[in-house]
C-alpha cells in the first residue's frame, strides 16, 4: 500500500532532497512552501510528488495543506518538519527584533501549526476514524540545539524550542502509535549553509534525506528517538 509523506519547505535544499529520496522509494510525497516555481520544479522531477504552495504560519493554510497531501492515499502516515529560516547572522545585542520574530513565527510557531495538523489526523486514524493507525513526525531539528553558533540567536533558540517540542509530541503520541524523530543536522550542503559555515567541511545533503527516509521506513515497533548527522571533520564537538 502506497503511504503519504508531507515534506514543508520542500521546494529547495534539504526539503527537496528528502522529497525526492521517499520519491524513488515509492511514496506518495507531498511538499509544500511560499514559492510556486521551485514547488513545481521539484515536482516535475517525479510523477509521485504533488504541491501546495503553503505559508506554514497560518493555522488555515496548513489544514487545507494536509487536506490536499491526505487526498492521494487518505492518510498522513509521515510528516516531515522541514521548513524554516536561519535569520540573519548578528551579535547578540544587535539581533534585530522583526528578524528574531520572523525566525521564531517560521520555524518554531509554523512547524508546531504543522505537527499538530499531522498529530490530529494520526490520531484520528488511531481511534478507528480513518484507515490508517499512528504514524512518525520528523523533525529537521540542527546541532544548533545541542553547540549554537556566534552571532545566530535567532535560529538556536527556534532549533532548541524544536528540540522540546519534538520530545513533548514523542510522550504525546505514546497511546496513539504516533512516533516523533529528532534529526539534529549539521552542514549539509544547501545553497542557504554558506551564511554560516565559511570554508567548513560539508556533507551531500542526499546524505541526510537517506536518515530521513530510514527514520519512516523503520518497523512500527522501533524509532530513532534522536540522531546527529554532521560532516566529518566540521568543528561540532570541540566548537565554542
Amino acid at each position: 500500500m502506497t503511504k503519504t509523506v508531507v515534506v514543508t519547505g520542500g521546494g529547495a535544499g534539504i526539503g527537496r532532497e528528502i522529497a525526492l529520496a521517499f520519491a524513488a522509494d515509492g511514496w506518495h510525497v507531498h511538499i509544500c512552501g511560499r514559492r510556486v516555481d521551485a514547488l513545481e520544479t521539484v515536482a516535475a522531477e517525479a510523477d509521485n510528488i504533488t504541491y501546495s504552495r503553503c505559508d506554514i504560519t497560518d493555522p488555515e493554510q496548513v489544514r487545507a495543506m494536509f487536506e490536499n497531501a491526505q487526498v492521494a492515499t487518505g492518510t498522513i502516515d509521515v510528516a516531515v518538519l522541514n521548513a524554516g529560516l536561519p535569520g540573519t547572522p548578528a551579535e547578540f545585542g544587535e539581533t534585530d527584533i522583526e528578524d528574531f520574530r520572523a525566525v521564531i513565527d517560521t520555524n518554531v510557531v509554523g512547524s508546531y501549526l504543522c505537527a499538530r495538523e499531522a498529530f490530529s489526523r494520526m490520531k484520528a486514524g488511531c481511534e478507528g476514524k480513518t484507515e490508517q493507525a499512528g504514524g512518525r513526525i520528523l523533525v529537521n531539528c540542527s546541532i544548533a540545539a545541542q553547540v549554537p553558533r556566534a552571532h545566530t540567536a535567532a535560529y538556536a533558540t527556534s532549533k532548541s524550542a524544536l528540540a522540546g517540542m519534538t520530545h513533548v509530541l514523542a510522550l504525546d503520541g505514546r497511546e496513539y502509535g504516533i512516533t516523533a524523530t529528532r534529526i539534529d543536522i549539521g552542514n549539509a550542503q544547501t545553497d542557504l549553509l554558506g551564511t554560516f559555515t565559511g570554508s567548513e567541511p560539508m556533507f551531500d545533503a542526499k546524505q541526510a534525506a537517506e536518515t530521513f527516509l530510514y527514520a519512516a521506513n523503520l518497523p512500527a515497533d522501533a524509532v530513532i528517538d534522536q540522531l546527529t548527522i554532521t560532516a566529518a571533520g566540521m568543528p561540532f564537538l570541540g566548537r565554542g
